[in-house]
């Protein structure tokens, strides 16, 4: 009798334990399937998003209602990344982020807190920035992120703030001409989590990167891939133009090869829900693009004309189309 009561017991303990791995895992499948069927439907992500306001609601209340120190934006930013991000060592003893994804952040924090530095910065690495925002470390992403498909699925974008394609960067003296078959047999290093490692990815399986191309090697940072170039563990960079164009300023003995060889988009990423926040940002974006004097083109002339060029036409996003509704 003893032992059937144990076992009934047993059954008893077990069934909710059952029945909650079961659920969690139901869970997990809808969410996954939702998520697929998210990035199937896509369509021009960099469109998917959300019309202007100015009206506050509850996420920017929750942002203004914050007190003393703690009433500030927190964004999730790079500080590794050459005029876009970056502590400039020449700039005094507290060697302060700058850059041009700098500059966005305190234009966001003055039309919303009305303070330009009411703002802490959170340094993310490449891989850690849709964690960030899902876990609520930081209330947006301003990190020359592109907008993608597989992206808008997890969190939310802005309206574009920048144009820019993948392309090679490489030592000036190696025989790699873009991207091409002479990346046949090669070690590319791309950052984790990157549009980068995703699009070489994706083309080998399509055979439109040559199979012999060792694409193993990622980093956390990007700027991660220009140090294993140098010791010459790898022998060439994948990343975004405008990125790689800095990176090829801080070593004259890199450069860019080849052309682009996709078009993307980066955004401001905000949490899936904070659709206030989202249509707040994408009315300062209006309104940053307007303004000639301190604005995006301003912006641009101080940071990226030295390495992008003087005409800012070809990293100009396009006209931005609001076609998200809920």
């Amino acid at each position: 009798m003893a032992v059937v009561c144990a076992l009934v017991a047993l059954v008893a303990l077990c069934l909710p334990l059952a029945t909650t791995t079961t659920a969690t895992q139901n869970t997990t499948a809808t969410t996954q399937t939702a998520r697929t069927t998210a990035e199937e439907d896509c369509e021009a992500p960099e469109k998917q998003t959300l019309s202007p306001s100015s009206a506050d609601g509850d996420t920017i209340r929750a942002i203004k209602n914050r007190e003393g120190e703690k009433r500030k934006l927190i964004v999730g930013v790079d500080q590794n990344s050459y005029r876009w991000g970056y502590r400039n060592p020449n700039s005094g003893t507290t060697a302060e982020l700058e850059g041009f994804d700098i500059d966005l952040v305190h234009r966001i924090a003055q039309d919303i807190l009305g303070d330009p530095d009411a703002v802490q910065f959170k340094a993310i690495p490449t891989d850690q920035r849709i964690p960030a925002i899902q876990d609520g470390r930081v209330d947006m992403v301003v990190r020359t992120m592109t907008i993608n498909c597989a992206r808008i699925a997890d969190v939310a974008f802005s309206a574009p703030y920048f144009k820019t394609g993948q392309q090679v960067l490489a030592p000036k003296s190696s025989t790699i001409k873009g991207y091409d078959d002479t990346l046949a047999d090669r070690r590319i290093c791309t950052a984790a989590g990157s549009t980068a490692y995703s699009t070489l990815e994706a083309d080998q399986k399509a055979g439109e990167l040559p199979a012999s191309t060792d694409i193993s090697t990622t980093v956390p940072n990007q700027l991660d891939c220009l140090v294993r170039l140098q010791l010459g563990e790898v022998d060439a960079v994948v990343t975004d133009g405008a990125l790689a164009a800095s990176q090829a300023a801080q070593d004259p003995t890199v450069q860019l090869k080849g052309d682009a060889f996709t078009a993307e988009y980066y955004g401001v990423a905000m949490k899936k829900d904070a659709d206030d926040l989202v249509r707040r940002v994408n009315q300062i974006l209006v309104d940053y693009r307007k303004d000639t004097a301190n604005g995006w083109q301003a912006s641009y002339n101080h940071w990226l004309s030295a390495t992008l060029g003087k005409d800012a036409k070809k990293s100009e996003p396009p006209a931005p189309q609001y076609l998200r509704t809920t």
